[in-house]
């Protein structure tokens, strides 16, 4: 069967996380993609870790299923070889430092290509105050209000992943698709700007739309939720669940056919989400009241039973072996520089193609094979250091 993409090539100068995983995504919907990375060293995301058989955690999660080639930017020839390279190509996408790409003489790909797609992916886009200024996923987060909203009450924290990262990344891989379909339908190409600010203060949704027209800021919860309870962590005889309520009839299935304590259905602080929102603490309490009766994996049986949204608290590690993701055959072994590695299946599901889930390359696996297609002397590039691998 015929992959999604299959046939598209992609050329990207990327590092760290949101360009590569926009590119990572596209390689798993069957596109060919041709990573360029620095001589010396490549991704910095190589380097972060050793975690997964001596190849950086972020780098495994991020590159599969690419060609590596490794050039001197600093070079007219090896800048010359990405021009080459780009010329094959259907696709530009890169997230080098404000204003890099200009400075390489990479800004104008699409004057005699206007087919071309090409991604522009900075942290804070062209114009502006910042425009020139670099931008980590912590940094965009704080930026992006993010970090205000995230913590308990006492302490502000950033989210466990790169949301940011994250974020912006997905926005690029969406645009090409889009970008690609109108080319398929119209011939012409596109130059498409993504900021990791943008991306992210995109995904602050409610809580954005809550401060400009309530003048309030969410709060910051912990695990509960500023706009609906009960929404939180609850104690069992053995530890914890989660039990999210959103609306009043489930509010009702919650406290008669799981707690057994139907006189809370109708108690008016309690029988509107609105009600149980303004007295949260009496509402938690009567919840938490009941809930340290059965032990989490009779109360998560209970709470399935009767269809009220609820989950266990899971370790990392018991996410690995979660049962969902065996039973659905997620896990594929792709191949890394030192070792076969357990990765998982994208969650986009064709029904009749699977993700091409390629190996993880080392750094210049392709470049010999990638300056030959490029019609360039090959030995004499990697020789005088212009090329690595």
């Amino acid at each position: 069967m015929t992959r999604p993409l299959d046939g598209v090539t992609v050329v990207a100068i990327e590092q760290a996380v949101a360009a590569p995983l926009a590119t990572r995504t596209l390689a798993d919907l069957g596109a060919r993609v041709i990573k360029v990375e620095r001589v010396e060293g490549g991704d910095f995301a190589r380097g972060y870790d050793h975690a997964v058989h001596g190849t950086g955690a972020h780098f495994v999660w991020l590159n599969r299923g690419k060609e590596s080639i490794a050039l001197d930017l600093k070079t007219a020839e090896g800048r010359d070889v990405v021009r080459r390279l780009v010329a094959k190509a259907d696709v530009f996408l890169q997230n080098l430092a404000p204003g890099a790409a200009d400075r390489l003489g990479f800004g104008d790909l699409r004057a005699g290509r206007p087919e071309l797609v090409v991604v522009n992916l900075s942290g804070f886009g062209t114009g502006g105050p910042m425009e020139h200024r670099k931008a980590y996923d912590m940094l965009i987060q704080a930026e992006a209000g993010l970090i205000a909203i995230t913590g308990t009450p006492e302490t502000p924290v950033k989210t466990g992943i790169p949301t940011a990262d994250i974020a912006s990344g997905m926005y690029c891989s969406q645009a090409v698709l889009a970008a690609l379909l109108r080319r398929w339908r119209t011939g012409e190409g596109a130059t498409i700007e993504v900021s990791m600010l943008e991306a992210t203060v995109e995904w602050m949704g409610y809580a954005l739309y809550t401060q400009m027209y309530a003048g309030n800021q969410p709060a910051r919860m912990g695990l509960s939720h500023s706009s609906i309870a009960p929404y939180d962590a609850f104690p069992t005889r053995d530890g914890q669940i989660l039990i999210g309520v959103q609306n009043d009839s489930g509010w009702r299935t919650l406290v008669t056919d799981v707690l057994e304590a139907p006189g809370l259905a109708d108690d008016p602080r309690f029988v509107t989400n609105v009600a149980r929102v303004a007295h949260r603490a009496e509402c938690d309490a009567a919840v938490a009241a009941r809930t340290v009766r059965w032990t989490n994996a009779e109360l998560d049986a209970r709470l399935a039973d009767a269809g009220v949204p609820a989950a266990q608290l899971k370790e990392v590690g018991q996410v690995v072996e979660h049962p969902q993701l065996r039973a659905r055959d997620r896990w594929r072994k792709v191949g890394t520089e030192f070792a076969q590695v357990d990765a998982l299946l994208p969650p986009v599901t064709f029904a009749d193609v699977e993700a091409r889930m390629g190996d993880v390359p080392a750094l210049g696996q392709h470049t010999h094979a990638l300056l030959v297609e490029s019609g360039v002397d090959a030995d004499d590039y990697l020789r005088r250091g212009i090329a690595g691998c």
